[in-house]
C-alpha cells in the first residue's frame, strides 16, 4: 500500500469515528435524558442527586422519596459505548445491551431473603451471603429459566408474579429482597418504550398495590 493510499484510508476510518462519536454521543446523552425525565415523574421524589459515571456510559441517580412505602429510590444506568467505533462492537459481547440498577429502600422492614436470577446471564455469580441457608430451585417464567433462593416459597412466588407483570419479563435480571440490608433490588435490561410501565410497577410492588406485601409495617 502506498503512502497516499494509507493516508486516504487513515482519513476514511477517521471521518468515520468521528461519526460515530457525535452520533452515539447523542444517542446515549438522550438516553439518559429520557430515562431521566420518566422515571423521576413517576417516583416524584423530595430531593434528587446525580453522579455522572463519566464519559457518556451514564450516571447513578439517588432520589429521597418518604412517600408511602418508599424511603429512597435509587437507581444506576450503565449505557453501551456508543460513541465508540471501536470498543462498541466488543460491548455487544462483553456487557450485551444497556442496564438498569434499581434499589428501592422501603420504610417497612423485609421479613425474609430472596432472589430470582435469570440463569446464563451472569458470567461470575453475584455473592449472596446468606446462600448456604436458602432453599433453591428452578422457576420457569416466560420462556426463560430462574435460579431461585429463598427461606419462603410464597416470597418467591411475589417476586415471580412481578416478573410475570412487566412489559419484557425475560429483560428482568435479577430480582431480590433483601433483609440484612432492608433493600429490594432489580437489574434489568431497560426499554425506552416502556420503562414507565416497568417503573410503575416497581413502585406498586413496593407499596403493596399489585401483590400482598413482602414487608413488614
Amino acid at each position: 500500500m502506498n503512502t497516499g493510499l494509507l493516508f486516504t484510508v487513515i482519513l476514511v476510518l477517521a471521518g468515520i469515528a468521528s461519526l460515530q462519536f457525535y452520533r452515539g454521543r447523542k444517542l446515549n446523552l438522550m438516553l439518559m435524558e429520557h430515562y431521566i425525565k420518566v422515571i423521576k415523574g413517576i417516583v416524584k421524589p423530595e430531593d434528587e442527586n446525580y453522579v455522572w459515571l463519566g464519559g457518556y456510559i451514564g450516571f447513578r441517580a439517588d432520589y429521597k422519596v418518604n412517600r408511602e412505602n418508599i424511603k429512597k429510590f435509587e437507581f444506576t444506568l450503565t449505557l453501551l459505548p456508543r460513541q465508540s467505533l471501536l470498543y462498541f462492537p466488543v460491548s455487544l459481547v462483553t456487557s450485551r445491551h444497556d442496564k438498569l440498577y434499581v434499589v428501592i429502600r422501603p420504610f417497612n422492614n423485609i421479613r425474609r431473603e430472596a432472589h430470582l436470577i435469570q440463569k446464563g446471564y451472569y458470567r461470575l455469580r453475584p455473592d449472596i451471603e446468606n446462600e448456604p441457608l436458602l432453599q433453591k430451585e428452578d422457576v420457569e417464567i416466560a420462556g426463560k429459566t430462574y435460579e431461585a433462593l429463598f427461606e419462603k416459597r410464597r416470597d418467591v412466588e411475589k417476586l415471580k408474579s412481578l416478573i410475570e407483570g412487566m412489559s419484557e419479563p425475560h429483560n428482568i435480571k435479577h430480582v431480590a429482597l433483601t433483609p440484612k440490608t432492608n433493600v429490594f433490588y432489580v437489574q434489568m435490561k431497560p426499554e425506552p418504550e416502556t420503562i414507565s410501565e416497568d417503573v410503575k410497577k416497581l413502585v406498586e410492588f413496593t407499596n403493596g398495590e399489585i401483590t400482598e406485601s413482602p414487608f413488614s409495617s
